[in-house]
């Protein structure tokens, strides 16, 4: 019973530590990296109304794809102004996918494309940074 308590105790710490997926510094388990997408719109119409509306688009198209870690989206926070900001985009979305192969099967996918249907007309220019982290 004390053996089974320890492996119990010792697999659980390495789940909450993250090494049980490769990302606790002790581990030797190397881990595919995940994908963050980082999209910034810059809009036609910048009111408050649109604004809203295609944050509001995001939420309704884009956060329950396969392999999504974290989703986000929001608008510029006005009140950040250090010579660093970046200001020249109204909403941002922030998806990160468990693996490059999940933003690659989203790029495709009917919800994705029809969030760009019905939102581009507003946009006057779109930033996509993809990075692939760890």
């Amino acid at each position: 019973m004390g053996k089974r308590l320890l492996t119990l105790t010792i697999m659980f710490f390495l789940s909450v530590c993250g090494c049980a997926g490769g990302q606790f510094a002790g581990c030797s388990r190397t881990k595919e990296p995940m994908l963050a997408h980082n999209v910034y719109f810059t809009l036609k119409d910048g009111s408050q109304a649109a604004k809203n509306r295609l944050v509001d688009s995001c939420h309704q198209y884009l956060k329950d794809h396969p392999g999504v870690v974290f989703f986000a989206a929001g608008t510029l926070a006005e009140e950040l102004d250090r010579p660093v900001n970046v200001r020249d985009f109204h909403v941002g979305l922030h998806i990160i996918f468990r693996a490059e192969r999940f933003h690659d099967q989203y790029q495709t996918a009917d919800t994705h494309l029809r969030f760009i249907e019905e939102n581009k007309d507003n946009w006057s220019h779109v930033q996509v940074f993809d990075t692939l982290v760890r």
